[in-house]
């Protein structure tokens, strides 16, 4: 992983993406995904930052997406309410609704290959305390690189968001560095399952 660290970091978001795309369907097997994607969640619900939040913002992950349903289960379990991203296609925004079983929620398929929850009660985002996003990539110094849609980035730029932001993804996909925009949004730490590591340079 050091020499692709060192060939991607000159790269554009574009081609970042997708060297980022087949790193991650050549080198992460489903099986690997479902361990790694495991551990992960042990680390996540590790963190005070989980475990003091009561309600959390989570996603359904998509094939190559690190997967949080253990994190979900696990915040059900401690009582915690768990909201999902709806996105708009029209508005070009997520919304914020809660869900209370991986069973009952209905599910639209987009050509995108999101999965978007077709029901679901929306949640104020004053009301969240944490936010857990994916992201194709992440670097060490806080950046995220998201899919090209900038759902998240919008997102996280809502001024009624005081939630703590946390990305979480494959350790495979840290990188020495993501380019960034103006607004590109920032994470206060991130969650694999290697590590746990936290941004104080971040407001």
């Amino acid at each position: 992983m050091e020499n692709t660290k060192h060939q991607i970091h000159d790269m554009n978001k574009k081609q970042l993406r997708s060297t980022l795309r087949k790193m991650l369907s050549r080198n992460i097997s489903r099986q690997l995904q479902r361990e790694k994607s495991k551990k992960a969640c042990r680390n996540l619900i590790s963190t005070p930052e989980f475990q003091n939040a009561s309600v959390i913002m989570m996603y359904l992950a998509i094939p190559d997406e690190a997967d949080v349903t253990d994190a979900i289960i696990s915040a059900w379990r401690e009582d915690k309410v768990v909201i999902v991203p709806k996105v708009s296609w029209q508005q070009k925004s997520m919304i914020p609704v809660r869900i209370e079983s991986l069973e009952t929620v209905s599910i639209e398929s987009a050509i995108s290959g999101l999965r978007n929850p077709a029901n679901g009660v929306p949640v104020g985002v004053e009301e969240i305390d944490l936010v857990v996003a994916p992201g194709l990539g992440f670097d060490t110094k806080s950046n995220r690189l998201g899919r090209g849609g900038a759902y998240y980035d919008r997102f996280f730029a809502d001024k009624k968001l005081k939630a703590k932001r946390c990305g979480f993804a494959f350790a495979e996909q840290v990188v020495d560095s993501v380019p960034t925009t103006d607004t590109d949004q920032r994470i206060d730490f991130l969650v694999t399952d290697e590590q746990i590591m936290y941004f104080k340079n971040n407001v």
